[in-house]
């Protein structure tokens, strides 16, 4: 039985991740680390608890105490490296918060799993460890920078982050690979585009977009919304994640696309519509609107102040993990964004869960009103 321990295992990739192991994987116990943050709800996983194989702790990456513990009572053998804050408006208002959690939190993962792992020295001096162990850090294609109107990120781009999120992102994704050389611990790094799917907190795009529709407010986008981001549907990027941490090549990064590039308008416009039609096609869904679905169209969106230092367009290019592990992004985001949007139709409760609170009060200071 291996024993994956899973940071930030409550949040919208982390739960998906999750999920995603305990329905393909018989062998493998995860323990959830989640200190439960705005976007961490536990009854994202609830369900989920109920099979023998997940364990649930509440606790912070950058404890001492917290890591080691679980360590030493599940004796991880795996980490997968989800936690971190990760929302770039949240970061220019609070840089440091993201500096902490992302950077030394991920220091300490890596600090108590060379700790756990090593059981020898080698003639050199270098540390020998178990067999079978991994770090795998998640990260971002935020960390490249920003493409102009051609051109992908591959795997040799230059790390140029322009916000104090993708910053942080890029300082520990250095120090992981730091590990890997002065430590040789085994890592692997994944670095992915936009995601979107279920469990999403709509603080992004994509759900904020659904929820405001189904309330009836103006839609925000950011400057003109020629934007242009790569949406990856959350399941296939799992399945990467999954890919990497069982047969990638030790010190390696991979880029995980999904070859879905979009200006954030036209993600804007397409949900507009997409909602619009399952709303009229399916009278059942009508109990998630809280408005006229006669106000459903393009005149809610308003566009507002550009972010500051916003990047112009992400793009990835995938080839490394597909020529070397198989993978190609097996969701349409023609397909994807209507499945997104049917689970949010269909989940409201959860959606009205995590959207209390904190929320309300972000979502005030950033564009107005509720």
């Amino acid at each position: 039985m291996k024993h994956y321990l899973v940071t930030g295992g409550a949040g919208f990739i982390g739960s998906n991740f999750v999920k995603y192991i305990l329905k393909k994987h018989t062998d493998i116990q995860i323990i959830v680390l989640d200190d439960l943050t705005y976007a961490g709800n536990l009854g994202t996983i609830s369900k989920d608890l109920e099979d023998s194989r997940l364990e649930f702790i509440k606790g912070n990456i950058v404890s001492h105490e917290t890591v080691e513990s679980v360590f030493e009572k599940y004796s991880i053998d795996t980490v997968v490296n989800f936690a971190a804050e990760s929302h770039v408006d949240r970061s220019i208002e609070n840089p440091q918060l993201f500096l902490e959690t992302n950077i030394l939190g991920t220091q300490n993962l890596l600090d108590t799993a060379r700790k756990f792992w090593a059981v020898e020295k080698d003639s050199t001096g270098y540390p020998v460890y178990q067999k079978g162990v991994k770090f795998l850090q998640v990260s971002t294609d935020e960390v490249y920078g920003s493409l102009g109107e051609t051109g992908y990120f591959t795997e040799t781009t230059p790390l140029n982050p322009r916000s104090p999120y993708s910053a942080s992102k890029a300082a520990a994704d250095f120090i992981v690979l730091a590990y890997a050389e002065t430590y040789k611990m085994p890592v692997n790094i994944t670095r992915c585009s936009n995601n979107y799917g279920p469990y999403h907190f709509p603080e992004k795009l994509i759900p904020l977009i659904i929820k405001n529709i189904l309330e009836g407010k103006k839609l925000p986008v950011y400057g003109d919304g020629s934007n242009v981001r790569d949406w990856l549907y959350v399941e296939d990027h799992c399945n990467a994640i999954d890919l990497v941490v069982t047969r990638g090549r030790l010190g390696q990064v991979y880029n995980v696309g999904g070859h879905n590039e979009m200006k954030n308008i036209d993600i804007v416009r397409l949900t507009i519509s997409t909602v619009r039609r399952l709303l009229e096609e399916n009278p059942e869904y009508k109990k998630a609107l809280k408005t006229d679905i006669i106000n459903i169209n393009d005149n809610l969106i308003t566009f507002v102040k550009d972010r500051l230092g916003h990047d112009r367009r992400y793009a990835i290019d995938p080839a490394k993990i597909s020529s070397e592990l198989g993978w190609t992004p097996e969701t349409r985001f023609a397909d994807g964004i209507v499945k997104t949007i049917r689970w949010y139709l269909e989940n409201q409760n959860w959606v009205d869960e995590v959207t209390s609170g904190d929320y309300q009060k972000y979502y005030r200071q950033m564009y107005g009103s509720e």
